[in-house]
């Protein structure tokens, strides 16, 4: 079995500039957990996750300091503008994370799992050779494939 097979070929996604609250109703109204972000032209430049946007209402990370000769190194500063930019975004493309993790069709999906895993990636769009969005993959996705192999395995155990 391949990502084609159970990717969600209909994908909802939102613009770079679209605005947080929009972006907080469209995750509400369809039930996702993570939604691409494409530019003017429809091509993929980021993904939003549910985190994502409920990190925007945590406190920043602050940098750690390493004493050393009687000054202080900050420590960890990369993280912490990163979640400066976040929680100070308006847009989604102040929020998104890039770059994009994304897997072909023709991927099986134990590859899938593999990224997902791997880079904590969720959702995971799926990309044509020629880099065209043709579908999205989830954690729930794979869920469904689990519990189908898990109740034809039932089903074979019932019929011994």
């Amino acid at each position: 079995m391949n990502v084609e097979d159970i990717m969600t070929r209909e994908v909802v996604s939102v613009r770079t500039d679209m605005r947080v609250g929009q972006i907080a109703r469209v995750f509400r109204e369809h039930q996702l957990s993570g939604l691409p972000v494409v530019d003017s032209e429809g091509e993929l430049v980021g993904v939003i996750t549910e985190l994502d946007m409920v990190k925007r209402h945590a406190r920043p990370q602050m940098p750690a300091f390493l004493p050393l000769l009687g000054a202080y190194l900050p420590l960890g500063t990369k993280e912490y503008k990163e979640s400066l930019r976040r929680i100070t975004g308006v847009t989604a493309e102040d929020i998104m994370t890039t770059p994009v993790n994304t897997i072909s069709p023709d991927a099986s999906i134990e590859d899938a799992a593999t990224v997902m895993v791997s880079n904590r990636s969720n959702p995971l769009p799926v990309v044509d050779n020629s880099g065209r969005m043709v579908g999205i993959v989830s954690r729930t996705d794979i869920l469904g494939v689990i519990e189908e192999m898990e109740l034809q395995l039932e089903r074979e155990g019932d019929a011994a």
